[in-house]
């Protein structure tokens, strides 16, 4: 489901999202003031959010204050660890726009991450909704992101990343925040049990499949016209790799490992030979079957919620995100 037509779909609810991030960012400080309308101008897709308000609708519910306020968290938390990857990747652009980094250094994009941080402890502390319980899930997820980019930053030196260390690279850094998305907005409508455990799981198959799509992306390709091969120049073995790599013998897996770990700025032939292993080896193809195993797993859960328009547009935004160029 294309971007326009769920925020159609939507409607006045995601107008509330919008206007509740807009309303907490103010500052009277016109650098910040400027600078979180800047990021809110060049949103990426906004994917959890949105999906924030489809759960809580299928789950039997409007969406009352919690659901936007979760859901607005849910960004706020996103943009705030882009600012924070920003420097640690010293990335210059991201969406094709020159990065907060890029702009006004590391220094500010940290403290507008920081900012950004706050508002949204600020924002759940102020719903009605379990704020224990809450807190403790969002809580948890900033520390899955901080502690999946840690691990990833270890992998990047040491190149011995396994299959167990890349998912859990992937639901901590991606995927948890997906499950934050559903389970928060069911909480917010009061969904029974049931209801709680479909979506909690639903979010947590969906961001892992998001997140393998965007890996084989990185291989084969997108309609942005981001270059293939970021990942490689920054040392990370994705899913592809891997696949590829458990089908050769360890004399070959162990060469192109060395291959990874010596990569470095002027590394395109390097990287060329490592793109050729993982074609000739199927890894691209082996990265498809695993996403596809989660795209299932994520259709499969929805059995949990009551048939609706809303679970339907959950089955087709797992058909979308498996399906994407970009």
């Amino acid at each position: 489901m294309e971007r326009k037509e769920l925020e159609l779909f939507l409607g006045e609810d995601w107008t509330r999202v919008r206007d509740y991030m807009s309303s907490v960012l103010v500052s009277d400080v016109d650098l910040l003031a400027r600078t979180n309308s800047s990021i809110m101008e060049h949103s990426g897709k906004q994917l959890r959010p949105m999906l924030a308000l489809v759960v809580a609708r299928a789950c039997g519910g409007g969406c009352n204050e919690d659901t936007i306020r979760f859901a607005a968290a849910t960004e706020l938390l996103h943009n705030a660890t882009l600012l924070h990857d920003d420097v640690v990747d010293s990335s210059p652009e991201r969406r094709g726009t020159p990065t907060i980094n890029s702009i006004l250094g590391p220094r500010a994009s940290i403290l507008v991450g920081d900012f950004w941080l706050v508002k949204v402890m600020e924002t759940v502390m102020a719903c009605d909704t379990s704020v224990s319980e809450t807190g403790a899930i969002f809580a948890g997820t900033l520390c899955n992101l901080a502690e999946g980019e840690m691990l990833q930053l270890q992998k990047s030196v040491s190149c011995d990343t396994t299959m167990e260390d890349y998912l859990k690279i992937i639901y901590s850094k991606t995927a948890s925040l997906f499950e934050t998305a559903c389970h928060t907005a069911a909480l917010s409508i009061g969904a029974c049990p049931s209801e709680l455990s479909a979506a909690r799981e639903y979010g947590r198959c969906l961001g892992m499949a998001f997140q393998i799509k965007d890996d084989i992306l990185d291989y084969s390709g997108n309609n942005l016209g981001k270059p293939v091969g970021v990942d490689l120049k920054e040392k990370k073995i994705t899913l592809p790799l891997l696949g590829a790599l458990a089908r050769v013998p360890d004399t070959e897996a162990f060469h192109i490992r060395r291959l990874v770990s010596e990569i470095g700025p002027d590394a395109d032939e390097s990287i060329e030979e490592i793109r050729r292993f993982v074609d000739r080896n199927g890894g691209v193809t082996y990265a498809e079957g695993v996403l596809k195993e989660y795209s299932g797993k994520a259709l499969q859960v929805l059995d949990g919620l009551r048939d609706c328009e809303e679970k339907e547009i959950l089955a087709r935004m797992v058909d979308y995100l498996a399906e994407r160029e970009s």
